[in-house]
């Protein structure tokens, strides 16, 4: 088509092979379509929320156990280093009671020197 020549519908019509009678389209009213997509907006938002809410809630409870757990550990450890720590210090005082038995029984001994000396007469 150039400048010169007049538009002509019909023969787009035919070419694009649109009907002769209009088509009708029903829309919504925009009150309707407001109300719909409202309601879809907040039900969506809601749905979101739901689930970023329970995602949150479940993270949480994940924690807590965790936390729990990591809780029942801590007390099992500390009540194990406790026994230990006693049982440690009942050999220390074992120790320490078998070191002074030794040290009295090595003090009774007689020394080199007196039996030496005993042996020699003068």
């Amino acid at each position: 088509m150039t400048t010169s020549e007049p538009f002509d519908s019909d023969k787009y019509k035919k070419t694009l092979q649109l009907p002769e009678e209009p088509i009708l389209l029903r829309l919504p009213s925009p009150r309707t379509a407001e109300s719909n997509d409202g309601e879809k907006s907040a039900g969506n938002l809601s749905d979101l929320l739901g689930q970023v809410s329970k995602n949150s809630k479940v993270e949480i409870d994940s924690l807590i156990n965790e936390l729990q757990q990591l809780k029942r550990k801590l007390q099992t450890d500390g009540d194990r280093i406790q026994r230990e720590i006693e049982e440690y210090h009942a050999l220390s005082q074992q120790v320490m009671q078998l070191t002074s038995i030794i040290s009295d029984s090595v003090a009774q001994l007689p020394t080199a020197h007196t039996s030496v000396d005993s042996g020699r007469t003068h």
